[in-house]
């Protein structure tokens, strides 16, 4: 097995060998809740080619809106919102449109605080109840589902005092980190990049929501051809364990 997956790795980075004439910088604008992955991918894509990666990283929406207002770029990773979007009004070419991963959403406390109860609804609730304050991204794709969920849950006015709006999903990570928030509430793929913090568990099963990061290369890209092979280097099967490794699921 181990043989399979190392011949397929080097199969992978030969095809994305550098060419006479072919390298380019490639613009990705990318959700934060991707980042752990780049960080590991980008530069073994940047040493297999010779390309560069300028990147780009924040809240989905955010980004998404920036793109509409006419921010360049070669490729993206967004939320499915955002990228769906962006096919519709020709910013990104449609047959480009490629899901890498999906993340559940996961709560987190400092590390070496105790761990509340989060595996079933009752005890999910009993947790938000009991928390001094709750940290989350009220702009992301978990944000606003967690603001749902609350009202679904019949919660909303026992929580409204206790919720801490934070900018993103690793900000909110670093005020669990430091203790300005007793529990955090993310995507797993962006709670497990921040140092200083645990995760407690996914949500319950009843109650989980996926936040999947999409692909496309962009309709006027400056570097079309070059965005389209890190495409096809970011989907490579043999990036799947890197994936788990980050708390997502492939594909």
């Amino acid at each position: 097995m181990k043989l399979m997956f190392a011949a397929t790795a080097v199969l992978a980075m030969a095809a994305a060998a550098p060419t006479p004439g072919r390298a380019a910088e490639i613009k990705l604008i990318c959700s934060n809740g991707y980042h752990a992955v780049i960080d590991v991918i980008g530069p073994q894509y940047e040493k297999a080619t010779g390309n560069k990666l300028v990147i780009s990283y924040g809240l989905a929406a955010v980004l998404g809106k920036e793109i509409e207002g006419g921010t360049p770029f070669d490729i993206t990773i967004l939320a499915p919102p955002q990228i769906d979007a962006l096919v519709k009004q020709g910013k990104i070419v449609a047959d480009t449109r490629t899901v890498l991963a999906k993340s559940g959403m996961g709560v987190m406390v400092r590390t070496g605080a105790p761990k509340p109860d989060v595996s079933t609804v009752d005890a999910f609730k009993k947790t938000l109840l009991e928390a001094k304050s709750i940290a989350f991204p009220p702009g992301g794709q978990s944000g606003m589902y967690l603001v749902g969920l609350i009202d679904r849950l019949g919660l909303k006015d026992a929580l409204k005092d206790k919720l801490k709006p934070i900018a993103s999903g690793p900000l909110t990570g670093e005020t669990v980190a430091k203790g300005e928030a007793e529990i955090g509430i993310t995507p797993i793929g962006e709670l497990l990049a921040v140092k200083g913090v645990t995760l407690v568990g996914p949500l319950p099963t009843d109650v989980q929501n996926y936040i999947v990061q999409v692909a496309g290369v962009g309709a006027n890209a400056a570097q079309g051809a070059a965005a389209r092979d890190f495409l096809k280097f970011l989907a490579a099967p043999e990036h799947y364990p890197l994936i788990i490794e980050k708390g997502m699921e492939p594909g």
